[in-house]
């Protein structure tokens, strides 16, 4: 294992403990996983609504917008804890989580996308396009690779580091960090996938050796 997935590892590894640890009381409640989610989706659909209006007070839209994205996120990865923590995990319940994952995603993007070309700046609007593109084809790789049965998760640009590339370019939007907020973004979403197509091919080519 390279020093960065030991890193990764590490880091995921404990975000999910401490996820787990958070739903303890949740799972006595007659609240669901799919609450949770629906819930997270609402949230960041708000803030993506909330980014629009960044034209009348640029601070106040923009950070009101990052902090419902992260709590939205945050569902997203509760729901899952929530799941596994109360035996309540789901084929539908794992499916409805990853879908709504990539609205969430959409709809910010979408959000910026159009704040992009309010301020007439169509390189970053094509920016914008290309990193839902990749964000989304993450993802898809990944479910390819695991109904071949294969390992699908490697890579910088999973859905964690995505959320806090986007939400540090909401906070730093005032002074115009957004734009490369995205270049960022897009260019890690398209590494992942190539790190992945890799990956699966190398799998693939062991698998035929043995």
């Amino acid at each position: 294992m390279s020093r960065a997935a030991a890193i990764k590892h590490g880091y995921t590894t404990g975000a999910r403990g401490l996820a787990s640890r958070s739903v303890t009381g949740l799972t006595r409640t007659r609240i669901t996983p799919n609450t949770l989610t629906a819930t997270g989706v609402t949230l960041c659909f708000i803030a993506s609504v909330l980014v629009l209006f960044e034209g009348r007070n640029e601070i106040l839209f923009y950070w009101a917008g990052a902090v419902v994205f992260v709590l939205g996120s945050l569902l997203d990865i509760l729901d899952g804890a929530l799941a596994r923590a109360g035996g309540k995990t789901t084929p539908f319940g794992a499916f409805l989580d990853s879908t709504t994952d990539r609205v969430s995603e959409g709809f910010m993007l979408t959000a910026v996308a159009l704040v992009l070309a309010r301020h007439h700046h169509p390189v970053f609007v094509a920016v914008a396009m290309a990193a839902v593109a990749g964000s989304f084809l993450v993802s898809y790789t990944r479910a390819r690779a695991e109904a071949l049965g294969l390992r699908g998760d490697v890579g910088i640009g999973s859905r964690a580091e995505r959320v806090v590339v986007i939400t540090a370019g909401l906070v730093l939007a005032p002074w115009g960090v957004l734009p490369w907020s995205l270049v960022v973004l897009a260019c890690t979403a398209w590494v992942t996938v190539g790190q992945r197509v890799w990956h699966v091919r190398k799998q693939l080519m062991e698998a035929t050796d043995e």
